[in-house]
Protein backbone atom coordinates (compact mmCIF):
# COMPACT_ATOMS: atom_id res chain seq x y z
CA UNK A 1 0.00 0.00 0.00
CA UNK A 2 1.30 3.56 -0.82
CA UNK A 3 -0.08 6.18 1.71
CA UNK A 4 0.08 9.73 1.62
CA UNK A 5 -1.47 11.27 4.68
CA UNK A 6 -0.42 15.07 4.62
CA UNK A 7 -2.09 17.02 1.18
CA UNK A 8 -4.41 20.07 0.58
CA UNK A 9 -6.10 21.34 -2.21
CA UNK A 10 -8.16 25.03 -3.08
CA UNK A 11 -9.96 24.62 0.24
CA UNK A 12 -6.65 26.06 1.97
CA UNK A 13 -3.81 26.87 -0.08
CA UNK A 14 -3.50 23.93 -2.71
CA UNK A 15 -3.83 24.47 -5.91
CA UNK A 16 -5.61 21.18 -7.08
CA UNK A 17 -9.59 21.60 -5.91
CA UNK A 18 -10.28 18.50 -3.62
CA UNK A 19 -12.04 16.21 -6.48
CA UNK A 20 -8.67 17.20 -8.53
CA UNK A 21 -6.68 16.18 -5.51
CA UNK A 22 -8.24 12.45 -5.51
CA UNK A 23 -8.24 12.28 -9.07
CA UNK A 24 -4.42 13.06 -9.24
CA UNK A 25 -3.63 10.72 -6.17
CA UNK A 26 -5.24 7.93 -7.64
CA UNK A 27 -3.19 8.47 -10.92
CA UNK A 28 -0.34 8.24 -8.96
CA UNK A 29 -0.45 4.95 -7.64
CA UNK A 30 -1.71 6.64 -4.01
CA UNK A 31 -4.01 4.19 -2.34
CA UNK A 32 -4.56 5.61 0.67
CA UNK A 33 -4.63 10.08 0.95
CA UNK A 34 -5.46 12.06 3.40
CA UNK A 35 -7.17 15.92 2.93
CA UNK A 36 -5.57 18.20 5.71
CA UNK A 37 -6.10 21.41 4.57
CA UNK A 38 -5.17 24.30 6.90
CA UNK A 39 -7.79 24.27 9.77
CA UNK A 40 -10.51 23.67 7.42
CA UNK A 41 -12.82 20.38 6.14
CA UNK A 42 -14.71 22.60 3.65
CA UNK A 43 -13.30 20.05 1.05
CA UNK A 44 -14.40 16.66 2.31
CA UNK A 45 -17.76 16.67 0.35
CA UNK A 46 -16.24 17.39 -2.90
CA UNK A 47 -13.58 15.33 -2.45
CA UNK A 48 -15.53 12.21 -1.27
CA UNK A 49 -18.35 12.40 -3.81
CA UNK A 50 -15.18 12.57 -6.60
CA UNK A 51 -13.26 9.49 -4.89
CA UNK A 52 -12.13 6.52 -7.51
CA UNK A 53 -12.38 3.14 -6.87
CA UNK A 54 -9.13 1.91 -5.48
CA UNK A 55 -8.29 4.74 -3.28
CA UNK A 56 -9.47 5.06 0.18
CA UNK A 57 -9.80 8.86 1.99
CA UNK A 58 -8.69 10.22 5.57
CA UNK A 59 -10.35 12.88 6.27
CA UNK A 60 -7.94 15.34 8.25
CA UNK A 61 -7.03 19.44 8.74
CA UNK A 62 -3.98 20.57 9.61
CA UNK A 63 -4.37 23.07 12.73
CA UNK A 64 -2.55 26.09 13.41
CA UNK A 65 -0.57 25.82 16.60
CA UNK A 66 2.02 27.91 18.71
CA UNK A 67 3.89 27.24 22.00
CA UNK A 68 6.25 29.51 23.31
CA UNK A 69 6.65 31.98 20.70
CA UNK A 70 7.36 28.95 17.97
CA UNK A 71 4.83 28.53 15.26
CA UNK A 72 4.29 24.64 14.55
CA UNK A 73 1.11 22.70 13.18
CA UNK A 74 -0.87 19.84 14.07
CA UNK A 75 -2.16 17.06 11.73
CA UNK A 76 -5.50 15.74 12.74
CA UNK A 77 -6.81 12.74 11.41
CA UNK A 78 -10.66 11.16 11.22
CA UNK A 79 -12.20 13.11 13.84
CA UNK A 80 -15.68 14.43 14.22
CA UNK A 81 -15.83 17.86 12.00
CA UNK A 82 -18.76 19.16 13.53
CA UNK A 83 -17.79 17.92 17.33
CA UNK A 84 -18.74 21.90 18.69
CA UNK A 85 -15.42 22.66 20.95
CA UNK A 86 -12.97 21.75 17.60
CA UNK A 87 -14.92 23.57 15.43
CA UNK A 88 -15.24 26.58 17.06
CA UNK A 89 -11.70 26.75 17.42
CA UNK A 90 -10.94 26.40 14.47
CA UNK A 91 -13.28 29.26 13.28
CA UNK A 92 -11.34 31.36 15.54
CA UNK A 93 -8.07 30.85 13.68
CA UNK A 94 -9.91 30.90 10.17
CA UNK A 95 -11.68 34.11 11.05
CA UNK A 96 -8.32 35.66 12.07
CA UNK A 97 -6.89 34.83 8.37
CA UNK A 98 -8.19 37.62 6.41
CA UNK A 99 -7.13 40.56 8.52
CA UNK A 100 -3.86 38.65 9.46
CA UNK A 101 -3.64 38.50 5.19
CA UNK A 102 -4.30 42.56 4.81
CA UNK A 103 -1.96 43.12 7.62
CA UNK A 104 1.06 41.14 5.36
CA UNK A 105 0.32 43.25 2.80
CA UNK A 106 0.40 46.59 3.84
CA UNK A 107 3.68 45.91 5.80
CA UNK A 108 4.80 44.78 2.22
CA UNK A 109 3.82 48.19 0.52
CA UNK A 110 5.40 49.31 3.40
CA UNK A 111 8.91 48.26 1.99
CA UNK A 112 8.25 49.53 -1.54
CA UNK A 113 6.18 45.84 -2.50
CA UNK A 114 3.50 46.54 -5.07
CA UNK A 115 0.90 43.81 -3.99
CA UNK A 116 -2.52 44.31 -3.49
CA UNK A 117 -5.38 42.39 -1.27
CA UNK A 118 -7.45 41.75 -4.68
CA UNK A 119 -4.39 40.07 -5.30
CA UNK A 120 -4.35 38.26 -2.39
CA UNK A 121 -7.70 37.02 -2.63
CA UNK A 122 -7.37 36.46 -6.20
CA UNK A 123 -4.87 33.65 -5.43
CA UNK A 124 -6.51 32.36 -2.51
CA UNK A 125 -10.19 32.14 -4.30
CA UNK A 126 -12.41 30.08 -1.94
CA UNK A 127 -9.32 28.85 -0.20
CA UNK A 128 -8.48 29.60 3.56
CA UNK A 129 -5.92 32.55 2.98
CA UNK A 130 -2.56 32.32 4.17
CA UNK A 131 0.71 33.33 3.83
CA UNK A 132 1.33 30.72 0.45
CA UNK A 133 -1.36 33.21 -0.96
CA UNK A 134 0.88 36.02 -0.24
CA UNK A 135 3.85 34.36 -1.18
CA UNK A 136 2.55 33.37 -4.83
CA UNK A 137 1.52 37.47 -5.50
CA UNK A 138 5.30 37.88 -4.79
CA UNK A 139 6.43 35.56 -7.20
CA UNK A 140 3.86 37.21 -9.41
CA UNK A 141 5.75 40.37 -9.57
CA UNK A 142 8.94 39.13 -9.50
CA UNK A 143 9.98 39.93 -6.10
CA UNK A 144 11.18 36.13 -5.46
CA UNK A 145 11.61 33.61 -7.86
CA UNK A 146 9.39 30.77 -6.01
CA UNK A 147 7.10 30.44 -2.89
CA UNK A 148 9.80 28.89 -0.93
CA UNK A 149 11.94 31.97 -1.03
CA UNK A 150 9.12 34.05 0.06
CA UNK A 151 9.56 32.46 3.37
CA UNK A 152 12.44 33.95 4.74
CA UNK A 153 13.34 36.94 7.00
CA UNK A 154 13.38 39.15 4.18
CA UNK A 155 9.56 38.29 3.57
CA UNK A 156 7.54 35.84 5.52
CA UNK A 157 9.14 33.85 7.90
CA UNK A 158 8.18 33.96 11.30
CA UNK A 159 9.36 37.14 12.49
CA UNK A 160 10.38 38.24 9.04
CA UNK A 161 9.98 42.26 8.07
CA UNK A 162 6.05 41.54 6.42
CA UNK A 163 5.43 38.66 8.88
CA UNK A 164 2.01 38.98 10.80
CA UNK A 165 0.95 36.64 13.49
CA UNK A 166 -2.76 35.53 14.02
CA UNK A 167 -4.20 33.42 16.25
CA UNK A 168 -2.70 30.14 16.81
CA UNK A 169 -3.91 26.99 19.15
CA UNK A 170 -2.00 25.92 22.28
CA UNK A 171 -0.61 22.42 21.06
CA UNK A 172 -1.56 20.97 24.35
CA UNK A 173 -5.11 22.00 24.20
CA UNK A 174 -5.14 21.30 20.32
CA UNK A 175 -4.49 17.45 21.61
CA UNK A 176 -7.21 17.73 23.90
CA UNK A 177 -9.70 19.01 21.02
CA UNK A 178 -8.76 16.67 18.49
CA UNK A 179 -8.77 13.61 21.04
CA UNK A 180 -12.41 15.34 22.68
CA UNK A 181 -13.71 14.90 18.85
CA UNK A 182 -12.06 11.17 18.39
CA UNK A 183 -9.22 11.85 16.62
CA UNK A 184 -5.59 11.29 16.08
CA UNK A 185 -2.52 14.19 16.04
CA UNK A 186 1.01 13.93 14.61
CA UNK A 187 2.82 16.68 15.09
CA UNK A 188 3.73 18.19 11.17
CA UNK A 189 7.46 18.17 9.76
CA UNK A 190 8.79 19.05 13.45
CA UNK A 191 12.30 19.89 12.68
CA UNK A 192 11.70 22.00 9.42
CA UNK A 193 14.31 24.63 10.89
CA UNK A 194 14.20 26.58 7.14
CA UNK A 195 10.72 27.83 8.09
CA UNK A 196 11.81 29.14 11.02
CA UNK A 197 12.51 28.34 15.27
CA UNK A 198 11.78 24.57 15.48
CA UNK A 199 10.25 23.08 19.01
CA UNK A 200 13.01 21.74 21.18
CA UNK A 201 12.56 17.79 21.74
CA UNK A 202 11.42 18.21 25.67
CA UNK A 203 8.62 19.76 24.50
CA UNK A 204 7.56 16.93 21.97
CA UNK A 205 7.95 15.23 25.04
CA UNK A 206 5.76 16.94 27.00
CA UNK A 207 3.37 16.82 24.05
CA UNK A 208 3.77 12.73 24.04
CA UNK A 209 3.21 12.78 27.98
CA UNK A 210 -0.20 15.19 26.89
CA UNK A 211 -1.04 12.29 23.98
CA UNK A 212 0.41 13.17 21.08
CA UNK A 213 -0.21 10.09 18.98
CA UNK A 214 2.95 10.88 16.51
CA UNK A 215 5.35 12.66 14.16
CA UNK A 216 5.95 13.13 11.06
CA UNK A 217 9.51 11.96 9.80
CA UNK A 218 9.60 11.57 6.34
CA UNK A 219 9.23 14.79 4.55
CA UNK A 220 10.72 16.89 2.21
CA UNK A 221 11.72 19.31 4.49
CA UNK A 222 13.96 16.92 6.80
CA UNK A 223 16.94 15.79 5.52
CA UNK A 224 18.45 12.31 5.97
CA UNK A 225 20.02 12.74 9.63
CA UNK A 226 17.02 14.66 11.11
CA UNK A 227 14.81 11.49 9.78
CA UNK A 228 17.07 9.51 11.36
CA UNK A 229 17.46 11.50 14.92
CA UNK A 230 12.86 12.31 14.66
CA UNK A 231 13.06 8.36 14.89
CA UNK A 232 15.14 7.84 17.49
CA UNK A 233 13.18 10.59 19.22
CA UNK A 234 9.84 8.48 18.16
CA UNK A 235 10.80 5.29 19.51
CA UNK A 236 12.00 6.94 22.92
CA UNK A 237 8.58 8.16 23.39
CA UNK A 238 6.67 5.56 21.89
CA UNK A 239 5.22 7.95 19.25
CA UNK A 240 4.09 7.02 15.80
CA UNK A 241 5.97 7.64 12.88
CA UNK A 242 4.67 9.77 9.22
CA UNK A 243 5.47 10.01 5.74
CA UNK A 244 3.76 12.21 3.43
CA UNK A 245 4.08 14.78 0.90
CA UNK A 246 2.89 17.40 2.16
CA UNK A 247 1.88 18.02 -1.65
CA UNK A 248 -0.27 21.74 -2.70
CA UNK A 249 0.30 21.23 -6.34
CA UNK A 250 1.63 23.16 -8.14
CA UNK A 251 2.30 25.72 -5.53
CA UNK A 252 5.36 23.79 -3.93
CA UNK A 253 7.32 21.66 -5.91
CA UNK A 254 6.88 18.17 -3.79
CA UNK A 255 4.61 16.02 -6.19
CA UNK A 256 2.02 13.05 -4.20
CA UNK A 257 3.55 10.06 -2.50
CA UNK A 258 6.74 11.49 -2.59
CA UNK A 259 7.40 10.48 1.10
CA UNK A 260 4.63 7.54 2.16
CA UNK A 261 3.50 6.02 5.37
CA UNK A 262 3.93 2.39 6.65
CA UNK A 263 0.44 0.42 6.17
CA UNK A 264 1.15 -0.83 9.92
CA UNK A 265 1.39 2.97 11.32
CA UNK A 266 -1.82 3.90 8.79
CA UNK A 267 -3.43 0.76 10.54
CA UNK A 268 -2.92 2.04 14.40
CA UNK A 269 -4.26 5.49 12.89
CA UNK A 270 -7.19 4.02 11.81
CA UNK A 271 -7.90 1.95 15.38
CA UNK A 272 -6.98 4.27 17.67
CA UNK A 273 -9.78 6.62 15.52
CA UNK A 274 -13.21 6.99 16.53
CA UNK A 275 -14.55 10.50 15.32
CA UNK A 276 -14.94 9.49 11.12
CA UNK A 277 -13.64 6.45 9.45
CA UNK A 278 -11.38 6.19 6.12
CA UNK A 279 -13.79 6.56 3.37
CA UNK A 280 -13.30 3.81 0.51
CA UNK A 281 -13.49 4.68 -3.29
CA UNK A 282 -17.05 4.54 -5.18
CA UNK A 283 -16.13 5.62 -8.27
CA UNK A 284 -16.43 9.18 -8.38
CA UNK A 285 -17.46 11.84 -11.02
Amino acid sequence: MRIDLHCHSTASDGTDTPAELVRNAAAAGLDVVALTDHDSTRGYAEAIAALPHGLTLVTGAELSCRIDGISMHMLAYLFDPDEPALLAERELVRDDRVPRARGMVARLNELGVPVTWEQVARIAGEGSVGRPHVATALVELGVVPTVSDAFSQDWLSDGGRAYVAKHETDPFEAIRLVRAAGGVTVFAHPAASKRGRTVPESVIAELAAAGLDGIEVDHMDHDDDTRARLRGLAADLGLLVTGSSDYHGSRKTCVLGEYTTDPEVYGEITRRATGAFPVPGAGGA
